[in-house]
């Protein structure tokens, strides 16, 4: 063949070519293009459009929207979201901030709440805003309780063929027991979540009518990817393979519409990546146009080597240079691309906030905004432009390792998930002017303060509460030691509670990663006097027992209202944890006993406290090889919750296993073996030495 047919094959070859890849491009933009306008918001109701996540089936693709938010449009055009077995009307829908109000259908059909249900969120996406209370209706009860006692519910009694006591009270769950209401004392009960306002108290909301109050509906939160970017890029959301997928005018992209496809690899590897993008469903109603392209393909495939074949022998040299030049481009980006994905992955993997933003949330940092000490800085209340409430913690200039205290509650957070650990909403950047971390705020304050600070007054913390604190705190501990993290600061100021007493733990600027292969890190001895390790001053080395002996004390001060330290008391009663392994061994539990939580008159709750007081005993040993995980330490104290004591005698107190019996042959402990300093109930320091220590190599440094 001469060298001008040579230049004619290459012609023909490179307009077949253009002509095919056009014609499988056109299809595939016929394809992805009904995409964008499939996933146009919908209305439903007084103006509320449904979009990402929610979708409506019988308006919308299953691609629009994630597949847990599907909402029915209802006959009387209402949006209807079920839950646990419950239809619930949308009223209102914040996207920014990702939350809804909802109200159950049960609440508004009837004046008389006979119909109400228990709502479970368990295995959703969603949960309830921190500033939701439960307002418990008892149906049909044999007597009425002493205390909490709030409206009266005669229409259900006149509906019931019984003639017992209907009435609605706001009640914390861990106070139901305070109200002894039990199955025998009434037919049913069932909570209704309600939205308590800013600065309403429970005074104040039990002055509307219960009627009022659950036709104002409560807040919702969802935990699902953000379409922010995607939407802000001009594009459309909808889900895909477990993730977010974003609908533009040219095609779909992974998360917005200023995504780049990758041109200079070649042509082959954009066109899978625009094929793969398609929504199964998209791909299966194009599947004829697809296969009458794929045979087109296919005879060109094999027209082109035939054609190659004949003057291969011409262009083998400058194909074997161009293949070495595109591999050495391809395995330079890859390299890019993974470091900084590994980058990201480990310190960016929540919300980045600009400093601005939380200066205004925080009207720049207004003193009168400060609401603690975080440890190793000052939180403050704000408010985002969103809506959002937040706690603003702002890490203290003079502090040298507050930038590895910063990446270190961003690596923890980011990786856990638990109803009882505080939620990370975002930070600054690490180059930022501050480091600053958002949290949710939680409103109700600290254990401390319920116990012995500004909120404790004698009897307002009822030994239910205290009980069902102890068992959600030791239930996030399990869960962090199950994920390979020790706490490393638990204490009773790290403990939050919410307007229903649930606990959320904070503060993880001490925290460690630690792989399951390796028995212990080596650190410097950090913590709060009180409620450290003793055998942390004496080998700096840390284990999952250290969390267990902090929690024993802070199960001390649930039971004694007492703080971990206070130099006001005896010299060997100043450590609480010293005075509790005394009175214990002694058997003298009830002079460590608030007096005010009906130990001495009520047996059920004598019962629960000594049994608590044997567990914090078993915490509390010296020998960390004493004392109990947390896991058997969580067993223990749902065994304390769920025992029946109502059927047992006053003086049969039996011990259940051998996890309860003292060791009543441990000398005391010396004060000295905490700490050398101590503080009084009105100081939280931390104890921190300048002691530079080498970390194995297993032991994730952070």
């Amino acid at each position: 063949m001469g060298f001008c047919n040579i230049i004619m094959v290459e012609e023909l070859l490179s307009l077949l070519v253009f002509t095919v890849t056009l014609a499988f491009l056109t299809h595939t933009a016929l394809a992805i293009g009904s995409q964008y306008e499939a996933c146009k918001p919908q209305d439903c109701g007084n103006g509320l459009r449904m979009s990402y996540p929610f979708w409506i089936p019988q308006q919308q693709e299953s691609y629009c929207g994630h597949p847990d938010f599907n909402v029915t449009c209802s006959k009387n055009n209402k949006p209807i979201l079920r839950m646990s077995n419950d239809d619930y009307i949308i009223r209102n829908i914040f996207y920014k901030n990702q939350s809804l109000l909802v109200t159950n259908t049960g609440e508004l059909s009837d004046i008389c709440p006979t119909h109400l249900h228990n709502l479970t969120l368990v295995d959703t996406l969603f949960k309830f805003s921190p500033n939701h209370a439960n307002l418990f209706f008892f149906y049909n009860c044999t007597l009425t309780p002493t205390d909490y006692f709030t409206y009266q519910i005669p229409c259900a009694s006149n509906i019931s063929s019984n003639s017992g006591y209907s009435f609605a009270a706001f009640v914390h769950e861990g106070g139901l027991q305070y109200l002894n209401i039990s199955s025998k004392q009434c037919e049913s009960f069932v909570g209704a979540p309600v939205e308590v306002d800013d600065g309403l108290t429970y005074e104040d909301m039990i002055k509307m009518d219960y009627p009022e109050i659950l036709k104002k509906g409560f807040l919702l939160e969802w935990n699902a990817s953000h379409c922010s970017e995607c939407e802000g890029s001009g594009g459309r959301c909808g889900f895909q393979k477990n993730d977010i997928i974003c609908f533009c005018n040219d095609g779909p992209h992974p998360k917005s519409c200023n995504h780049k496809r990758p041109t200079h690899i070649g042509r082959n590897i954009a066109i899978d990546q625009l094929v793969s993008d398609v929504p199964i469903a998209v791909q299966l109603s194009q599947l004829s146009s697809f296969l009458i392209v794929g045979v087109a393909l296919g005879g060109s495939f094999i027209l082109t080597c035939i054609i190659f074949f004949i003057h291969h022998r011409s262009k083998k040299h400058q194909t074997s240079t161009s293949e070495k030049s595109i591999s050495r481009n391809f395995s330079s980006n890859s390299n890019l691309k993974t470091d900084l994905e590994r980058g990201g992955s480990k310190y960016f993997q929540t919300p980045i906030f600009s400093y601005s933003e939380l200066e205004e949330a925080t009207d720049n940092f207004d003193t009168k905004k400060e609401v603690g000490d975080g440890g190793f800085g000052t939180v403050y209340h704000g408010k985002l432009r969103d809506g959002r409430v937040v706690a603003v913690k702002r890490l203290y200039e003079n502090n040298c390792k507050r930038v590895e205290q910063f990446m270190n509650e961003i690596t923890i957070l980011s990786r856990l998930r638990h109803q009882n650990l505080v939620t990370l909403y975002g930070c600054t950047s690490r180059h930022s002017r501050e480091l600053l971390l958002v949290y949710e705020f939680i409103p109700n304050g600290t254990v401390a303060d319920h116990l012995y600070g500004e909120h404790a007054k004698p009897g307002m913390l009822t030994w239910p509460a205290r009980l069902g604190i102890a068992v959600e705190c030791a239930d996030a501990l399990s869960y962090l030691h199950a994920s390979d993290t020790i706490h490393r600061d638990v204490k009773s100021n790290n403990i939050l509670l919410d307007n229903n007493f649930h606990v959320k733990v904070a503060d993880f600027g001490l925290s460690r990663l630690f792989p399951n292969d390796v028995t212990h890190v080596s650190t410097a001895p950090q913590g709060t006097a009180g409620y450290v390790d003793p055998e942390y001053y004496q080998c700096y080395q840390l284990t999952d027992k250290s969390d267990v002996y902090s929690f024993g004390v802070v199960l001390c001060e649930l039971i004694s209202s007492k703080p971990a330290v206070d130099i006001n008391r005896h010299r060997y009663e100043i450590s609480l944890a010293n005075m509790a392994i005394n009175k214990v061994q002694n058997h003298l539990i009830h002079e460590l006993v608030d007096p005010h939580m009906g130990y001495d008159s009520d047996y059920s709750v004598r019962k629960m406290v000594t049994l608590m007081a044997e567990l914090a005993f078993r915490c509390l040993q010296q020998d960390k090889d004493m004392r109990p995980s947390m896991v058997k330490v969580l067993e223990v104290l749902k065994f304390i919750e769920n025992q029946d004591y109502s059927t047992e005698k006053a003086d049969e107190i039996e011990i259940p296993s051998e996890e309860f019996r003292l060791l009543k042959n441990i000398p005391p402990l010396s004060p000295d073996s905490v700490s050398d300093s101590w503080f009084s109930n009105s100081t939280t320091q931390n104890a921190s030495a300048d002691v530079s220590l080498s970390v194995p190599k297993a032991v994730h440094s952070v």
